[in-house]
């Protein structure tokens, strides 16, 4: 009889927390499925293969993505995609760029009488369109952009499926919405600021890619710490003239989502885009190197639209641009140094293009800044507000 009350006072706590659904089990999916339900939520995964969702749902693994992590008795999956959405008060997508706009045509229908928020987990841009994924969720859901958010920043899914401690940028248009996704992703190893910029905030998980993928390279072919360091300064500099001519702030690009993210991805092992750059480094040719890796490497595949929207807008990106020679095979990887391209011998100033972001005192002000948040408990940021 006990065991029976503690049953159903089991089963309408369950009910009473809030309901959020992740689409897509990969290992970034399923480790946010984690922080949410750390966070205190009833999570349902939605996996493509029923192999997967059932392994989830039974054994509280992910042995495919996410290696010897015990998920949490909260989380559950399936892959009936109406159920996984059924009653769901926010949605988070983790899907590979490039499939976005199929999966959401599914999608569509079973959230079109709820205004739940959409939240893109997703770091790449549409190959064929240049869209960001926030905008391609917009087109193909047909929902008002004060709806959809971004999370980013230095977010290595297996350090954080292992509860260790990090931060991310939630971000939209709409400050409420930005809020109420904070709010729920966040737990005791999880901290969550917010921005309004989703410009910004979704274009420093689109380059920081790429510049990952030169450091990759340089790696593989063996040069060390100052060619590494060299790429990374200047790649926050292309990333700062390119997020900024599209309208973002600077200030983005110097937080979470940009710097943050950037120094995450490009000094790990276990950055996916670091390693498809450490494989070209090393002599594989690209077809070799994505049959290789066993997760999408967003960079690989983000490299030519944002290229062609550089172009469009007039911004340099000699970093990007050599990335993609190794990636045509028209460049040795060992003759890469794109932080010393120049158009000629005329010594440059080292600030970027719009002269607001790339100073030294810009940058440590930045870096000091995020320093502050963290003593402070999140208190006093200037640009990613808690």
């Amino acid at each position: 009889m006990g065991r029976r009350r503690r049953g159903a006072l089991s089963r309408r706590q369950d009910s009473a927390r809030p309901r959020v659904a992740v689409i897509g089990a990969g290992s970034w999916g399923t480790t946010f499925g984690k922080i949410l339900a750390d966070g205190g939520a009833h999570v349902t995964m939605w996996a493509r293969r029923p192999e997967l969702a059932g392994e989830i749902q039974e054994g509280k693994r992910n042995s495919e993505y996410l290696p010897g992590i015990n998920l949490p008795r909260d989380m559950h999956a399936t892959h009936h995609l109406s159920e996984a959405l059924e009653g769901a008060e926010q949605v988070y997508l983790s899907i590979p760029s490039q499939a976005v706009r199929q999966n959401l045509k599914a999608v569509r229908p079973l959230i079109a009488k709820t205004d739940a928020p959409i939240v893109s987990l997703m770091k790449g841009v549409e190959r064929r369109t240049g869209l960001r994924m926030s905008q391609v969720i917009e087109q193909e859901l047909g929902c008002d952009p004060a709806r959809i958010a971004v999370a980013s920043g230095p977010n290595l899914a297996l350090e954080i499926a292992r509860e260790q401690p990090t931060a991310a940028v939630i971000a939209s248009t709409s400050q409420e919405t930005a809020e109420a996704v904070a709010r729920r992703a966040r737990n005791k190893y999880f901290r969550t600021f917010v921005n309004t910029d989703v410009i910004g905030t979704e274009f420093g998980g689109v380059l920081k890619n790429l510049i990952a993928v030169a450091i990759g390279i340089v790696d593989g072919v063996g040069y060390g710490e100052n060619t590494k360091a060299s790429i990374i300064t200047r790649g926050l500099v292309e990333m700062t003239d390119f997020a900024v001519a599209f309208g973002a702030q600077p200030e983005t690009l110097q937080g979470l989502a940009g710097l943050g993210d950037l120094i995450a991805t490009c000094q790990s092992p276990l950055s996916r885009n670091n390693t498809a750059g450490r494989l070209l480094g090393q002599g594989y040719r690209f077809d070799d190197v994505v049959k290789q890796m066993n997760q999408t490497a967003e960079g690989l595949a983000s490299v030519a639209p944002i290229l062609q929207l550089a172009r469009e807008v007039g911004v340099q990106m000699p970093i990007v641009e050599q990335v993609k020679m190794v990636l045509d095979g028209t460049m040795n990887p060992r003759d890469i140094a794109p932080h010393l391209t120049t158009d000629d011998d005329t010594p440059q100033g080292e600030r970027t293009q719009n002269g607001q972001a790339g100073g030294g005192g810009a940058l440590w002000r930045s870096i000091q800044r995020a320093l502050d948040q963290f003593r402070n408990g999140g208190r006093g940021a200037a640009g990613d507000r808690p």
